[in-house]
């Protein structure tokens, strides 16, 4: 029985990576390949012309090739009379120019006249309209240098200068193991307690963007010898080899033990968060490396590791990160000892790029899908307060960062259909989380849906409160159904507010300052209901999906949401009311592209179709302005 694997390093990410590097001995090599079949290959040397381009002279319009001599004067006072065969002949473009012929004089200059003559009142001047003999490119000179990525327009200049094939870097073969009894290799397999296979196809797209030939092998459950065996035979079918899963300290870890069996562990865990348990191996000189489970581990691992060890196959030189600085918008706690990365999503808020945090997790693939960069908090740094520069590297271009319109505040389900409908960042950080970002200018519209208690109004109330002396507006949304969300078979449960306080009900709520929290608040000030009396009342989450899922696979739990969520799990709901879930936005913006193009998504016919599609909402003057008078 292997040993369970207690210690592991916390290695500086450019220690580790340098120390691994140092201690692998890639000799990128070659092959030849045909130019058409060379796009995106890099070229190992510099490539000459083999001939010239064009490799003879050639007329460059529809004309008349002459002898520029016998031109000389041609006026409209003393047109000069020229004979077919004697003095031209007609020709095309690209044609051949034959000697003594050193001119073209286009046909619409000419004045045909009969018996095979022609008529011209301007002369020529030698190779006039003529493309000589290596004008575009001259045997020998360099047509690409070494260490280039070839693109289209390169082909083209290579067959024009007589090359058919060139060397070039050979693609590194990336074996691709997926580990763990758990992981299943199709849907139709997929029970309780399973997980499908997603890294390695990550991985595998992530090999072909880069230039490499990935394998994927199939799924090996957690059997030592098993194990072995597939990655010794993966050693001997590859150049690069990833190990996905079991590079942590489980019971049921083995790929440390068993990349020190067959070869040389350099490292075992790094100061990265997420991503300490990274495995940096050698087995018969060639690079191995165990990457974290869970798929936002992984992929960075993979981003920071195998990434630049691809590029150094392919010849490539690692480039600097392409790190930007941005204002955090929410306070980040990380640890001293690692290097924290960040997914987060920017957007450009007057002078200012502003970064949101998104879930954090090391298992929630969709931040990864959702980033618009991942955020830095170096090592030895406790994270970093809202309002602090962070540095980010970006995931998307700066230009299309710069066109989103960045939204902090509530969440509803509307946002993801608003941000198919136009480019967007949502924060969730409930309706008084994005007051606050608005009144700090972290955001260009905050959602938000914000009960007064005093007068039962929506929003306005808030706005005046705390934006007084500023010019601010509020764009009309939606009114959404709010209610209890419960499974089906504990429907009889929960009726009114009261029933929260029987002990067999577990309560999932919303995260303070969230405009759900602050209408259940308001609603156990009425009844006279202590809120730490409900069982579970200290239970926040950040979504009304997220509220939904806890419901979902709770035992007697119930929620308060909205109904849309509730539908989209397939729970019963239990009616409260209605509420306004608008837009906070500075009257300023109001004429700003970005601003505008999100009223018109906002009030389209395709917007109202969508919604009402998903239950629970009521579209009244949608896209309105209301200016609010503080």
């Amino acid at each position: 029985m292997m040993k369970r694997n207690i210690y592991i390093d916390n290695m500086d990410v450019d220690l580790a990576k340098d120390t691994y590097f140092n201690k692998l001995n890639i000799n990128p090599t070659f092959e030849y390949v045909k130019v058409e079949n060379s796009i995106d290959r890099i070229s190992f040397d510099m490539v000459e012309a083999l001939m010239s381009s064009p490799n003879y002279n050639a007329a460059a319009m529809d004309g008349i090739a002459v002898v520029s001599a016998k031109t000389l004067n041609a006026s409209e006072v003393n047109p000069v009379i020229l004979e077919e065969k004697k003095d031209f002949y007609y020709i095309n473009t690209g044609n051949v120019i034959k000697e003594p012929f050193d001119a073209v004089i286009m046909i619409e200059d000419c004045i045909e006249l009969p018996d095979g003559k022609v008529q011209i009142i301007k002369s020529s001047y030698p190779w006039q309209h003529i493309r000589q003999i290596g004008e575009d490119i001259v045997k020998s000179e360099m047509i690409i240098p070494s260490n280039h990525k070839i693109r289209p327009i390169d082909i083209g200049a290579l067959l024009s200068g007589g090359v058919e094939s060139i060397k070039v870097f050979k693609k590194p073969k990336v074996g691709i193991l997926p580990t763990g009894t758990e992981i299943v290799d199709d849907l139709k397999n997929l029970k309780m307690g399973n997980i499908i296979d997603s890294n390695s196809r990550v991985f595998q797209g992530e090999v072909l963007k880069l230039g490499g030939d990935p394998f994927r092998y199939s799924p090996i459950e957690d059997d030592y010898e098993l194990l072995k065996t597939n990655i010794l035979k993966m050693v001997r079918e590859n150049d690069i080899m990833l190990i996905n899963a079991g590079s942590s300290a489980g019971s049921k870890d083995y790929t440390v033990n068993i990349i020190k069996e067959l070869g040389e562990t350099i490292v075992h865990g790094i100061a990265m968060k997420p991503g300490k348990p990274t495995i940096l191996g050698i087995i018969e000189g060639k690079p191995v490396i165990g990457l974290p489970g869970y798929p936002v581990s992984s992929y960075l691992v993979f981003e920071e590791f195998v990434k630049p060890l691809i590029h150094k196959f392919l010849g490539k030189k690692e480039k600097r990160e392409n790190l930007i600085k941005a204002t955090i918008a929410k306070r980040i706690v990380s640890s001293l000892k690692n290097r924290e990365l960040i997914r987060v999503n920017l957007g450009e808020v007057g002078d200012k790029l502003i970064a949101t945090p998104l879930s954090s997790g090391a298992g929630v693939t969709m931040s990864l899908v959702k980033a618009d960069g991942i955020g830095i908090i170096p090592q030895n740094v406790e994270g970093a307060e809202a309002g602090e520069e962070i540095d980010v590297k970006l995931l998307k271009p700066l230009e299309e960062i710069k066109e989103t319109v960045v939204s902090i505040g509530s969440h509803d389900l509307i946002m993801d259909i608003l941000g198919d409908m136009t480019l967007l960042s949502s924060g969730h950080v409930g309706s008084m989380g994005g007051i606050m970002a608005m009144r700090r200018g972290e955001c260009h519209i905050a959602p938000i849906h914000l009960l007064y208690e005093k007068t039962g109004e929506y929003n306005i109330s808030y706005i005046k409160k705390y934006f007084k002396g500023k010019e601010m507006s509020l764009i009309k949304g939606v009114k959404r159904l709010q209610g209890f969300m419960i499974k089906k078979e504990d429907k009889e449960l929960v009726k009114t507010f009261r029933d929260l306080l029987k002990e067999e009900i577990s309560f999932v709520n919303r995260q303070r300052g969230a405009g759900t929290r602050v209408l259940l608040d308001y609603h156990l000030k009425l009844e006279g209901i202590d809120p730490q009396s409900i069982n579970g009342y200290n239970r926040e989450l950040n979504t009304h999906m997220a509220v939904a899922s806890a419901v979902k696979d709770g035992k007697k739990t119930v929620g308060l949401g909205i109904y849309s969520a509730a539908k989209a799990m397939d729970l019963d709901f239990v009616e409260v009311t209605y509420e306004d879930y608008d837009f906070l936005v500075e009257t300023s913006m109001l004429e700003d592209e970005k601003i505008k193009s999100f009223i018109r998504a906002l009030s389209s016919k395709a917007f109202e179709t969508r919604v009402l599609s998903l239950g629970g909402y009521k579209l009244i003057d949608a896209g309105e302005i209301i200016h609010i008078e503080s």
